[in-house]
């Protein structure tokens, strides 16, 4: 199934590729972004032989006519809440123009109301296309990157809602390796994950000392796809020199991430928002001079695909003015080591970073408020509410670390996160300017047995095994951490 420029916004619109949103108001995207997409596209699934599905060919004028008019009409204030045959659609689109522009909330102007409406009228748009397709054709399992965004989030909710299996895919963090979900995106699916999958698995001294291994070179991401720090500062006289925090008093540390990221609705939230987490937080922390709060603002606002035009440290200036004076902040483009800064922590508090998972298996305490994947499993201090979470806070500081036995099961948790579920592929190798190309040169390469992370993904999409690459028992398939 391909999109053939019938789409007026779509994933691919991001700020450095399409840096004036007039392309988007006034659909000019054809020939800026559309016509190198489809090139791509063709290129990688015409010579396959296969049945090519259009989105021209699934939508009729009417159709698109009719959804044009429908999101251009509806009310703003009724954009994100937007269900379309029991389907939400708004929320898709809405996360869609959070990421064009690169902020948390969207700018008060003409423009960004009418990139949120071609926004809205794209997930509609994708939504109608799915469903022709599943009249038309009976499939027994859907299989399609991310899960969320335009238009992968309206299609996972279309084949969910008709009974359709669904595999989302993406590329994970560690270098050769991808995450593969059953029913929707890993977003979702990590949150809930049952604890089961990786409590009976088996443990011994070889698998702490490797994940252990690897969560060290975390600190620099040499075994990654991406990094953020090339050289990471550890020297703690530095960071108290830069930030001014006492290492004699208690210090809550406070890691941040990117505001626009994965702008969906997440039940198990505290707040409705991380920045309004951050603010409440900060406010709380003012009437508690006995402790320290010291934020580690994401280096992805600036260094991320998609740098942040809504920075955490602006959005502070603009509401406090001045701090208060036991409140300090690392900013983004700082190299002081984030792991170093809050191994000198009582505790941390976290939204929705995956930090969380390596701090639990240093033995770090940590408090959750947002969509962490941490969350659920036994490790951390999870809120569910706002009324929770203050008083979660007011237990601290704890003034110890975790219990040895929590500690253990942390890691282990760490080694199924970052080895069983993340799922190596080696013959998709890193490339310059982009993040890899496929290596194998014959299909042959690629048959059964061949790559035991391949049987993993196949065995999952054909048959719904869980997508769990057994690493305790497979091997690593790293040579760094063999």
């Amino acid at each position: 199934m391909l999109c053939d420029a019938v789409l007026p916004a779509c994933l691919k619109v991001e700020p450095h590729s399409v840096p004036d949103s007039a392309a988007i108001t006034e659909r000019k995207l054809t020939d800026i972004l559309c016509e190198g997409c489809q090139a791509v596209g063709r290129s990688w699934i015409e010579p396959l032989g296969l049945k090519i599905h259009r989105f021209s060919e699934l939508l009729s004028s009417d159709v698109r006519a009719a959804v044009r008019e429908q999101a251009q009409n509806l009310p703003l204030d009724q954009i994100d809440q937007l269900l379309v045959d029991g389907l939400a659609l708004g929320e898709h689109a809405l996360a869609g123009a959070l990421r064009y522009y690169a902020r948390g909330t969207l700018p008060s102007d003409a423009a960004a109301e009418s990139v949120l409406r071609r926004f809205l009228e794209a997930s509609i748009l994708s939504a109608r296309a799915v469903t022709a397709l599943l009249d038309a054709i009976k499939f027994d399992v859907a299989v399609f990157h991310h899960g969320i965004y335009v238009p992968q989030g309206p299609t996972g909710a279309v084949c969910r809602s008709r009974g359709l299996r669904v595999v989302n895919w993406n590329p994970s963090y560690r270098r050769n390796t991808f995450i593969f979900s059953e029913g929707d995106t890993y977003h979702h699916t990590l949150i809930d994950e049952p604890v089961d999958s990786w409590q009976k698995m088996r443990w011994g001294q070889r698998e702490e000392a490797q994940i252990m291994s690897y969560l060290e070179s975390r600190q620099s991401g040499t075994r990654d796809w991406i990094w953020f720090h090339e050289r990471p500062d550890a020297d703690i006289e530095r960071l108290v020199a830069e930030t001014g925090v006492d290492l004699a008093k208690p210090i809550i540390g406070m890691l941040t991430n990117v505001m626009w990221d994965a702008q969906l609705h997440y039940p198990a939230n505290a707040f409705p928002n991380m920045l309004e987490w951050v603010l409440q937080t900060i406010r709380w922390f003012a009437k508690r001079p006995d402790l320290q709060l010291l934020i580690r603002v994401h280096p992805a606002e600036i260094r991320g695909t998609v740098a942040s035009r809504e920075p955490v440290l602006h959005e502070l200036q603009r509401v406090f003015g001045k701090l208060p004076a036991n409140v300090f902040v690392i900013p983004p483009e700082s190299d002081i080591s984030t792991y170093a800064a809050m191994e000198q922590c009582d505790a941390v508090i976290i939204y929705g970073t995956k930090t969380g998972v390596e701090l639990t298996s240093l033995g770090i305490p940590v408090i959750v408020a947002g969509e962490a994947w941490i969350r659920n499993k036994g490790l951390t201090l999870d809120a569910r509410s706002i009324d929770e979470y203050f008083t979660l806070l007011e237990r601290l500081p704890l003034r110890q670390r975790m219990a040895p036995e929590v500690i253990a099961r942390a890691r282990r948790y760490a080694y199924h996160f970052f080895f069983r579920r993340m799922i190596p592929l080696p013959f998709i190798v890193p490339q310059d300017k982009k993040i890899y190309r496929l290596a194998a040169g014959r299909l042959s390469e690629l048959k059964a047995g061949n790559w035991p992370g391949l049987d993993v993904v196949c065995a999952g999409i054909l048959t719904g095994s869980p997508f769990v690459y057994e690493a305790e028992r497979l091997g690593l398939h790293d040579e760094a951490l063999e």
